[in-house]
């Protein structure tokens, strides 16, 4: 394999690990601040703090486009974007790491 195929493997598979790290952290937070909604959390607690300001322009972004998302006192907007981070790691990660391992197969080929 040429330098140039090795340094494109290596860093579609460091995009896909990084991207894929990214999703499941966002999805943790958005978890935990889901749980403190069900709670009466503090809301000057610094914690409840970053929690909202880290998830809620995500969600008024889906309940401005989505408005069918909130059902009486319901708000859905959560699960839908919990989907689309699921949707998001298999569909792109996966993606990103079978373009890595091609890219790896393509290049061990003999040519000549």
């Amino acid at each position: 394999m040429t330098m140039p195929g090795v340094v494109l493997r290596n860093f579609t598979l460091a995009l896909a690990s990084v991207l894929d790290g990214l999703i499941n952290i966002y999805s943790l937070v958005l978890l935990v601040a889901i749980l403190a909604s069900w709670v009466s959390a503090d809301p000057y607690n610094p914690l409840v703090r970053f929690l909202r300001s880290a998830t809620e322009p995500l969600l008024a972004r889906v309940r401005r486009a989505l408005p069918f998302v909130v059902v009486g006192s319901f708000d859905l907007s959560p699960l839908v974007v919990m989907l689309a981070l699921q949707f998001l790691g298999i569909f792109l990660v996966g993606t990103l790491r079978d373009l890595a391992f091609r890219l790896a197969a393509a290049g061990s080929v003999a040519v000549g």
